[in-house]
């Protein structure tokens, strides 16, 4: 008698194909079961939930339902600032203008600073000036769109401001430490800014800029708009603060016209692929 017959001439029962017959070499036969997901600890889980990074998500990423993400105009960014970033890098160690990798990566953050700044001004004159040109029905639409990127905006720059501000009051020295309790909560308010706020500051810094401020939450075509005009006035800073010098005249004008041109052809092709595939133009938003 074999096992079939054990069990009234039925074959054994498969948990994973109950209707199909079980056969011990048949390809889809039992498998193993998944394993388990891994136990995830408390603290793990609320940094996940309130951790910089995760905050800065939040934050600094675009969220408005509905909104067009094409996957394509992202690639092409990431591109360009890809082969931006290696020319920079290799005109300035060719031509000696930084003295070390650290003076390097200084400039570099340096820069991002100043285009974070540069940005958060132009930001609401742009988005402004777009309102004020809308029809009422889409002004309306259009500011109350507008709160979350304002939002991300005073959120970078407040975060930004802890740092000068604990420096002037004296916290980071400890003025303030004069007891054991003021102790603990200066070391404290020190931990938590470099553990926390540090790391929300520089990812926000970096999101700020690939998302322009999370500005499609306004509308897909202001990111390109408002990085076409920040990438000249950047180019006019370089131009006025005399950057890249000691590189040879041809290669600092590349240097110079590189980023604002590639910037604008991007944005150009970002504009009409938003135009021809979605249908989605600056003057519809402004209902004009």
């Amino acid at each position: 008698m074999n096992a079939w017959n054990q069990q009234g001439g039925q074959p054994p029962y498969d948990p994973y194909h109950p209707n199909q017959p079980y056969h011990p070499n048949h390809p889809y036969g039992p498998q193993p079961l998944p394993r388990p997901a891994p136990r995830v600890g408390v603290f793990r889980r609320v940094w996940r939930a309130v951790g910089p990074i995760a905050v800065g998500r939040t934050v600094f990423r675009p969220s408005r339902p509905g909104r067009v993400d094409d996957p394509v105009v992202a690639r092409m960014q990431r591109i360009r600032t890809a082969v931006g970033l290696a020319a920079v890098v290799w005109v300035m160690i060719s031509y000696r203008l930084v003295a070390s990798v650290g003076d390097f990566a200084d400039d570099r953050v340096h820069q991002t600073w100043i285009n974070v700044l540069v940005l958060a001004v132009t930001f609401p004159v742009v988005v402004g000036a777009l309102i004020g040109a809308a029809r009422p029905p889409a002004r309306r639409e259009l500011l109350r769109r507008a709160a979350r990127p304002f939002g991300s905006v005073v959120a970078i720059i407040a975060a930004v401001a802890l740092f000068p501000a604990a420096v002037l009051t004296g916290l980071l020295d400890g003025r303030f430490a004069t007891g054991p309790a003021t102790t603990v909560i200066t070391v404290l308010v020190a931990l938590l800014m470099i553990v926390w706020v540090l790391p929300f500051v520089v990812y926000g810094a970096g999101m700020s800029l690939v998302h322009v401020f999370r500005t499609a939450d306004v509308h897909e075509t202001v990111p390109p708009v408002l990085a076409l005009v920040l990438v000249w006035e950047m180019a006019l800073i370089d131009l006025f603060t005399g950057a890249y010098e000691g590189a040879p005249g041809t290669v600092r004008i590349l240097l110079l016209l590189g980023a604002p041109l590639s910037v604008t052809a991007v944005a150009l092709w970002e504009l009409r692929r938003l135009r021809v595939g979605y249908g989605l133009t600056l003057r519809a938003a402004l209902m004009r």
